[in-house]
């Protein structure tokens, strides 16, 4: 090693002159390509004749080294192993150089050449025999011919030439005009070797694609391993001692990964047990609470109180529901809270309230106390009658009891999500853009709690749970069933249902819509009657329907949601319909155009010009046609299963917006090239945490 010092020399020696400028004002952000040419010169200081990096005689040289990098730099400590790490293999990349441009002549063979005259001030003659001497033996031939054979026909060849990974990656992030630092590996790699032409060979694509379902079905608090996604979808290992998987300058000492073995079937059947315990436990937790909200108000017995106060006072809309066999609603009246209340003359019984029945969704359902009066058993046969129903299975806020039904078919939901709450308030609509900057949640809190949940039911043996759907939500009443495959879809990250799709848009209404009052600005349209098949099969049905919807407001300005279903491989995009302004925004995560689905333009056309006939506009013939349709440059997704997360997304986000009208390069506050993880993540917590709270399991 060489005994002189190793910092950097003054310039103009060896230094290049945008290198001496970042020497002499330190470096306030990290830049790799800069960092990169940095280490290379502290290395090129150092003998470069050691034949391992990690020999021990060098430590002093590494310390000299890493304290250049922090004289020009604001780096952290932990980045050291790194940085080091890439001084080692900018060594070898060094060694190298000299090896193929002064000891090889054209044809590879072997030159025994001096040293050159401009690196003297950096190697000495002795270093340079020691350095041409173990490049002659079999050994090291031999391990090089190897490897200049594996890299002479890589399976995935770099296609970009002389362009290095870290200048392609801060080119497309400027193109793109992105807030972010750096790039997935995975996405920079498939860059990489995108050709000229700009096609991207099939293989290729495959590999990306296994990446994007890799880094969406990978639960972070299970997974133990070190690879990162692109090493596990090219199925390769990693260099020892490497954690790449983990994140940036994580190395195995610091993470302290033990090695586990693979839990036997009697182990995973305990812990199975074990969890339905606790499930259990929970449930009879739960019935307890309930219970101790039954008891008489009275606590000399005096008189048999039922006036609970979590349901107001009076005469309140409600929904009834039934816990068996599943919990789910059968029906919708009226709760009469008022103190001393009877059903019949008589007491009611303890826990429950009296109802009227004015709706039965399930007319063979039992009622939970039989009327002994008029001898009913069953929910159809209680309509337009008074009954006794347990309390906890009576939800009421459903409906505003002030507005006209028949005017005013919206309803106004008491219950706002977290989401609503905290991260957009309502008086300050500005404050949108901050709402990424709440205190994170476990991004799979409640997605580990559903798939806990679900093992404990029949889903797994073709049950199926109904979701209740308000007629105001699409314009008619009906229940979605979500089976296996749709909660198998939101665990796992993989396409999304036409169920999981409408389980959503009613999550919009209840935690969104209701509380907010945008009911009155904005309304949904059922994929199940409004997709492409639909449109084809049955034109004459999809245009009936719509043209409904759109003639139920014609007095205000109102934007629908139509998430449509192509058919092909089911990719989702969202068609935004003003009736009113007759102006379409359309949404593909695709960035196809809406030319792409003649069919679904035709409709569309034709409906808003039936609506706009129903309402009697008078238009020139000339401007018959003057349909404006808007293709919007939202984010675009990065795979083939996406599709309906963003398309959830576009909608989320313009009623977080409270804007009928959506701009051609979309909201300020929401525009992004791409989606990341967590955002998708947000979509799939939001779901499973509204199914639990619907108690539908």
């Amino acid at each position: 090693m060489r005994s002189s010092s190793l910092l950097l020399p003054k310039p103009p020696f060896l230094i290049p002159a945008f290198i001496t400028h970042f020497v002499h004002h330190r470096l306030h952000f990290f830049d790799s390509l800069v960092l990169g040419q940095l280490i290379l010169l502290c290395v090129r200081a150092v003998d470069s004749f050691v034949k391992h990096w990690r020999n021990k005689q060098l430590n002093e040289a590494k310390d000299k080294i890493w304290s250049e990098i922090k004289r020009c730099f604001d780096i952290e400590e932990n980045r050291r192993d790194h940085c080091l790490k890439l001084a080692g293999k900018l060594l070898r990349g060094f060694r190298t150089f000299l090896s193929t441009t002064f000891l090889r002549d054209t044809e590879g063979t072997f030159v025994d050449a001096e040293l050159p005259s401009k690196y003297a001030s950096l190697i000495s003659p002795k270093e340079w025999e020691t350095f041409k001497s173990k490049r002659k033996t079999q050994e090291f031939k031999s391990v090089s011919e190897t490897n200049r054979q594996r890299a002479s026909s890589p399976a995935y060849p770099y296609r970009k030439g002389r362009v290095g990974y870290g200048r392609l990656e801060q080119s497309i992030l400027t193109k793109e005009n992105s807030s972010e630092t750096s790039l997935p590996a995975h996405v920079l790699w498939k860059e990489a070797r995108v050709g000229k032409d700009g096609k991207i060979k099939e293989d290729v694509q495959q590999i990306f694609e296994k990446c994007e379902t890799l880094s969406q079905s990978i639960v972070p608090y299970e997974d133990t391993d070190c690879r990162s996604i692109l090493s596990r979808a090219l199925d390769v290992p990693e260099y020892s001692g490497r954690v790449r998987g983990k994140g940036f300058g994580i190395t195995q000492k610091s993470l302290n990964i033990k090695k586990q073995k693979t839990p036997s079937n009697k182990e995973l059947q305990q812990t199975l047990e074990a969890l339905k315990a606790e499930v259990l436990e929970l449930r009879k937790e739960r019935e307890r609470d309930r219970a101790a909200g039954f008891k008489d108000t009275s606590d000399k017995d005096s008189i048999n109180c039922n006036f609970q106060p979590t349901i107001p006072e009076g005469i309140s809309p409600c929904h009834l529901y039934l816990a068996r066999p599943t919990y789910r609603m059968v029906g919708k009246g009226k709760v009469h809270n008022n103190l001393g209340e009877l059903l019949h003359t008589k007491p009611l019984p303890t826990g429950s309230l009296k109802v009227s029945v004015d709706i039965a969704l399930e007319k063979d359902a039992l009622l939970p106390h039989p009327d002994d009066v008029s001898d009913a058993t069953l929910l159809g046969d209680a309509i337009g009658s008074f009954v006794a129903w347990p309390t906890d299975l009576i939800i009421v806020g459903y409906e505003t009891p002030t507005k006209s039904k028949a005017k005013d078919k919206g309803i106004a939901r008491e219950i706002e999500s977290v989401a609503s709450q905290k991260e957009i308030p309502v008086a300050k609509k500005t404050e949108i853009s901050k709402r990424t900057g709440a205190k994170k949640k476990n991004p799979s809190k409640y997605r580990a709690c559903l798939h806990t949940y679900l093992e404990t039911t029949d889903i797994s043996d073709g049950c199926v749970r109904l979701i209740p759907m308000d007629g105001a939500i699409f314009g008619f009443e009906y229940v979605e069933p979500l089976g296996k495959e749709d909660f198998d879809q939101i665990l796992y990250h993989t396409q999304l249902s036409v169920g999981v799709i409408n389980t959503y848009m009613r999550y919009l209404y209840d935690k969104l819509m209701g509380p907010r009052g945008l009911e009155q600005r904005f309304s949904f349209l059922n994929p199940m009657k409004t997709n492409l098949t639909e449109m084809i099969r049955k034109p004459d049905e999809v245009r009936t329907y719509v043209v409904e919807r759109f003639m139920a407001d014609t007095d205000r300005e109102k934007l629908f949601f139509l998430p449509f279903n192509t058919g092909d491989s089911g990719h989702w995009l969202l068609v935004a319909i003003n009736p009113f302004k007759e102006i379409v925004y359309y949404l593909d995560s695709l960035h196809n155009d809406w030319t792409t689905y003649p069919a679904m333009k035709t409709i569309v056309d034709t409906i808003i010009k039936t609506v706009r006939a129903q309402r009697k506009i008078q238009v020139p013939k000339r401007k018959a046609n003057n349909i404006t349709w808007n293709r919007v440059e939202c984010p675009r997704q990065r795979n083939n299963i996406d599709c309906g997360y963003y398309t959830l997304r576009f909608m989320k986000e313009t009623l977080l917006m409270d804007r009928t009208d959506i701009p051609s390069d979309y909201f300020d506050e929401y525009r992004c090239a791409y989606y990341s993880k967590d955002q998708l993540d947000e979509i799939k917590e939001e779901l499973c945490q509204f199914i639990i709270e619907l108690q539908v399991l």
